[in-house]
């Protein structure tokens, strides 16, 4: 995972990556290796900013995955290049749509040049990392194809996410109304609990907890 020390993101990932070896090896097997140093690099030249220090210490355990992957609560973690291409394509829409004011009718902007899109999730939306100055900054929200940004129901930041996901895996229960569950084939998917749960009409088993 890097030469990095264990921060509270590498921890989480580790913990993350042992349940998925057990439980679901394909959903390990779509994570990519740590990012090298000059894509991610040429990603925050692309961006214009440092990513923030836990951005940097997810990316230095899996620079994304390879393909969209339910491994994540409704989203899959995008790679340096992925959120570089991501950034630049919803900064194009947004300057030509006067997408970067926020409409009266908005809380904030359809995009804003200091959020960081470091997740997707199947319709394309993104989970952003905001970093404009302030007490709220490195907090999680999500952006979408229409309305402007969503901060509502944000997250502290990156590591609080992903703690809450390992412990989810490990110690039970879910994420904001999301549960583990695995797939016909073996996969780990995230829906919200209650009924019988599926997906592409196979129904989803609930995850196993810890690695027993």
């Amino acid at each position: 995972m890097g030469e990095h020390a264990a921060g509270p993101v590498v921890s989480s990932w580790r913990r993350i990556d042992a349940w998925l070896a057990v439980h679901a090896p394909a959903a390990l097997a779509a994570l990519r290796p740590p990012v090298a140093a000059e894509e991610l690099e040429a990603a925050q030249r692309v961006v214009g900013v440092p990513f923030p220090a836990e951005l940097r210490e997810s990316l230095s355990c899996h620079d994304g995955a390879g393909a969209w992957t339910g491994l994540l609560p409704e989203q899959s973690p995008l790679g340096a290049a992925g959120i570089a291409e991501h950034w630049r394509m919803r900064l194009e829409i947004a300057s030509d749509n006067d997408g970067l004011v926020v409409r009266p009718w908005d809380d904030e902007p359809w995009w804003h040049p200091l959020w960081v899109p470091w997740a997707e999730s199947a319709d394309g939306g993104v989970q952003v990392i905001d970093l404009r100055p302030g007490h709220a900054s490195g907090r999680l929200g999500r952006a979408g194809h229409s309305g402007g940004g969503d901060f509502s129901d944000a997250w502290p930041g990156l590591a609080e996410y992903l703690h809450e996901v390992s412990r989810a895996l490990w110690h039970g229960g879910g994420v904001r109304g999301t549960y583990p569950y695995l797939t016909a084939d073996g996969d780990l998917w995230w829906d919200f609990g209650g009924g019988c749960p599926s997906v592409d009409g196979e129904p989803l088993t609930p995850a196993p907890v810890g690695l027993g």
